[in-house]
């Protein structure tokens, strides 16, 4: 009887696939290079939430057991979570960005000043 082995890359794709609601969606890439392996993570907008976990918990999980997976391999292992086109998240970062870069130094100075 032989064992199949689950590559560390099936395994993120399937436990992803088994927690957010669009699975056709999930991609998995892998890569490795001198400084171990990265696994690159795709996921439809919607599902970032699933993915990522109320304060980056399921997300530090996820890392949690990669690690696990690359010490039994004598490998190091790494999750890159690709953030989706059109997300909240990068919106909400480009307008906060862009109302940072609005003030001048002298205008932060003075707001400082009037603290």
């Amino acid at each position: 009887m032989t064992e199949e082995r689950t590559t560390d890359a099936e395994f993120i794709e399937q436990v992803v696939k088994m927690l957010v609601d669009n699975p056709d969606a999930v991609k998995v890439e892998r890569k490795v290079d001198e400084m171990g392996v990265l696994i690159s993570l795709d996921v439809a907008p919607e599902d970032m939430g699933m993915v990522i976990g109320r304060e980056g918990q399921t997300a530090k999980a996820l890392r949690t057991l990669l690690r696990v997976i690359g010490a039994r391999n004598n490998a190091r292992v790494n999750l890159k979570i690709n953030e989706p086109e059109g997300s909240e998240r990068a919106r909400r970062e480009d307008k906060s960005a862009g109302s940072r870069e609005a003030k001048s130094i002298d205008e932060v100075v003075e707001d400082i000043n009037n603290l």
